[in-house]
């Protein structure tokens, strides 16, 4: 069974090379970078790290759907820049799915970072994907390409294009979440405090609830390379 890991880049050179190490050194079988429209050394590290590069128009959605449409394994994992993989992550993977009813799933999280709020960060995230079967794209989501295509792949939208493709995947299978784990860049949290960032995260959830749509609430989430 090969793997395919995919990773979305824009302006990740201070973070990327560990991304795609972690990836070759977990197993994958290729490893993509979508590069979309960097500034700094994100492609020419990618290329010294043996990775195949994609340059795309940027927008997470659409570069990982850039690199799905390239890719050769019969699993793809959509790994973000500024997250590595547990050397045992893509066996996990492997093994999982020997079992053809399983279609998809996601890891758990190890936040680099210290203090109990991130703790409990990663136990509502891991919450999240047992309880109500939505994991996040910096759970590391991984999916059998087939299905991944008879979904339509990710909705090419400005944000939550994890959340809406999660959304319609659990109506046809129910994901598992690895043990993995993922580790995670704190940077985010450490910018805007844990308590800030996760009131953001929710008021952003509510909003679209409410109606509104996922391209008009991007601009109240901002990139990691902005002020």
């Amino acid at each position: 069974m090969k793997v395919s890991v995919i990773i979305p880049a824009l302006n990740e050179e201070a973070s990327l090379a560990r991304a795609a190490r972690s990836a070759w050194k977990a197993g994958g079988d290729e490893v993509i970078v979508v590069d979309g429209g960097s500034a700094d050394k994100t492609i020419e590290i990618a290329e010294v790290e043996g990775c195949h590069v994609i340059e795309s128009t940027p927008g997470r959605a659409i570069q990982q759907n850039a690199g799905a449409a390239q890719a050769a394994g019969d699993v793809v994992l959509f790994l973000h820049a500024d997250n590595v993989l547990s050397l045992p992550a893509i066996q996990q993977v492997r093994e999982l799915l020997t079992n053809t009813e399983t279609q998809f799933g996601a890891f758990k999280q190890q936040i680099d970072a210290d203090g109990i709020a991130y703790r409990l960060l990663e136990r509502g995230n891991a919450w999240r994907v047992r309880w109500l079967g939505l994991p996040y794209g910096d759970q590391a989501i991984f999916m059998r390409r087939g299905f991944f295509e008879s979904l339509g792949r990710f909705p090419e939208v400005k944000l939550m294009e994890d959340l809406l493709l999660m959304k319609k995947a659990r109506r046809n299978s129910w994901p598992r979440l690895l043990d993995g784990p993922v580790y995670i860049d704190a940077r985010r949290w450490q910018r805007h405090g844990v308590a800030r960032q996760t009131l953001r995260n929710w008021m952003l959830l509510t909003a679209y609830q409410l109606g509104w749509s996922p391209d008009s609430l991007a601009s109240y989430y901002r990139r990691h390379d902005t002020a």
